[in-house]
């Protein structure tokens, strides 16, 4: 079977979904239909719509006005606007003749020629439908793509003299506090306002935009104008509520206010490394704080829903309205290009100081976390429509800090996050090959390689094997200050003399060893089995009696 053919059975065995759909060809489907099923699946992630089998995957073949395929993508492109491009492929499964439409994502919001406008989404029990797509739902889709920037916009039917001028000195005052460009200090009250995009000129009267609303707005305005715009703030104590604050106020003077409450709730041990205390909370205030501003900038305006902050007895969650925007995803977190859902309001909260300059202010939300021994924080119960992010309340390695801390002190620089992320991953699994820590670090195999062989060379990390079964665990070093020496022996195996020595003591009191024996002694590869009895081999210490798996090994005579 050609490696096409099993792709596209493997497409069909795997269902509809929002990017695969079925549709029937035995009574002929009508132009109109076939038309808004390639509209609907552009305007949300694209996909492959195949022609010719029914719902449940069966294949029942095109019908005979369909056979010519020729001009179906001609038809597509006149009876779509902006025209559409698909490709269409011929194809035959189980004896039927189907069409393999792939459909493109579109970056515009595409429609039929008679003006139907639609998108994929899934219903409760995960099928999907094509639904109308809404005008209120056009801007969170351009947005998301990157097309607009619904914070740039305009708010026409208000002036810039309603705004709240307590929210400039709260501006000039965070630029202060967090260092943020200080050439904004000397301006100007309507000078701030321009160098920051928080107001435009529309027929010669100053508008505030959308960010700037948010930011110079008081309560009652950004109720009438932003009602999406709101925060929650919550502490649970097992099924007890013991704070339960919402805000609609300006972002700033909501982030000051949720700060307060958030900081109330840290607590702080400390351990001595060298000459300096470390603290130790029990939630790192600036991992807190990216993920909180990330929550509030990148949240979609459009949809109602608050940004929720929740302490409870498991740790700390943030969450807002809005899916990951476009090109980011679980498996690129770390590494995908910084982009924001609001790209002005993300400038005007890095200029303050607020946020991360690089726009890698994930990279502080792992390290607050992994620095200190704890898992990485959990992005999984994000969703098409939310951001959710949770981190951990477990209690901290205070050994683990210790040799990070440690290590920055050699260097004199901060600990990689690539690295981190390798340590915590051996300090809780022991053994990994560098095909395990790739997908956690989201860069290729070649690149981990080498922070992994730099961890070697520091002494934190070693390595066992090669090639393809190379492993690695934390070093005997990182063991030995942790206390826990067993726990080394147990990972990192025996050395092979010790490895050489047991296998002799092996055939002494069972006169003979199988490879598969070794592997299982000594906690090594096949490979590496073979490799230590060929040894033994050579020196002559031992025999050889069979061949293959057959083979056993004995004291040589």
């Amino acid at each position: 079977m050609h490696e096409a053919e099993q792709e596209i059975r493997a497409l069909i065995r795997g269902g509809e979904s929002l990017a695969v759909e079925f549709k029937s060809d035995v009574k002929s489907l009508p132009d109109r239909d076939l038309v808004a099923a390639v509209v609907a699946l552009a305007n949300t992630e694209g996909g492959d719509l195949f022609l010719g089998v029914e719902d449940d995957g069966t294949p029942t073949g095109l019908h005979a006005n369909h056979r010519n395929l020729a001009g179906l993508p001609a038809l597509i492109a006149n009876k779509t606007i902006p025209s559409l491009a698909v490709r269409v492929e011929s194809l035959e499964l189980e004896g039927q003749p189907i069409a393999r439409i792939q459909v493109p994502k579109s970056r515009q919001l595409v429609s039929t020629s008679d003006g139907l406008l639609q998108r994929r989404r899934l219903r409760m029990d995960g099928t999907p439908e094509a639904v109308p797509f809404y005008p209120h739902e056009f801007v969170q889709r351009q947005s998301s793509l990157g097309v607009t920037d619904p914070s740039a916009l305009p708010v026409e039917n208000l002036a810039v003299e309603d705004l709240d001028p307590i929210q400039r000195i709260r501006i000039r005052n965070a630029i202060k506090k967090y260092g943020g460009d200080q050439s904004l200090m000397p301006l100007a009250d309507d000078e701030l306002d321009g160098a920051l995009g928080l107001t435009v000129s529309m027929g010669g009267i100053r508008r505030p935009t959308v960010a700037g609303l948010l930011l110079l707005g008081n309560e009652m305005q950004l109720r009438q104008h932003l009602p999406s715009h709101e925060v929650a703030f919550q502490v649970l104590r097992g099924t007890d509520v013991l704070v339960n604050e919402f805000y609609r106020k300006p972002l700033l003077e909501t982030f000051e206010e949720v700060e307060v409450l958030f900081r109330a709730r840290v607590e702080e041990e400390e351990i001595q490394v060298g000459l300096f205390r470390v603290p130790i909370p029990n939630f790192d205030r600036r991992a807190f704080r990216e993920a909180f501003v990330n929550a509030l900038v990148h949240r979609d305006y459009s949809a109602l829903g608050a940004v929720h902050v929740k302490l409870d007895d498991d740790g700390l969650s943030i969450s807002n309205p809005g899916g990951f925007v476009e090109g980011v995803n679980l498996d690129n977190l770390l590494v995908a290009d910084p982009r924001s859902r609001n790209p002005l309001l993300a400038d005007i909260i890095k200029r303050i100081g607020l946020a991360e300059r690089t726009g890698r202010g994930i990279d502080r939300i792992f390290e607050g976390m992994l620095r200190y021994g704890r898992t990485a924080p959990d992005y999984s119960m994000s969703s098409a429509h939310t951001v959710s992010v949770r981190m951990s309340a477990a209690d901290a390695d205070a050994e683990f800090l210790r040799m990070i801390v440690e290590r920055e002190e050699q260097t004199g620089a901060a600990m990689p996050i690539d690295s981190l992320i390798i340590l915590s991953r051996l300090r809780n699994e022991r053994r990994l090959r560098t095909t395990d820590l790739a997908k956690s670090v989201q860069k290729p195999e070649t690149v981990v390689r080498g922070t992994l062989e730099k961890l070697v060379e520091a002494g934190m990390v070693e390595a066992h094997g090669t090639g393809k079964g190379r492993t690695y665990t934390l070093s005997a070093k990182v063991y030995r200050g942790a206390g826990q020496k067993a726990a080394y022996v147990r990972q990192a195996g025996f050395d092979p003399i010790q490895q050489e020595q047991m296998v002799m003591s092996f055939i002494d009191t069972h006169g003979s060893i199988k490879r598969a024996d070794v592997v299982e002694l000594c906690h090594i590869s096949p490979d590496q089995a073979y490799k230590l009895l060929a040894r033994l081999k050579k020196r002559g210490e031992i025999e050889q009696l069979g061949e293959r798996k057959g083979a056993i090994y004995k004291r040589a005579r």
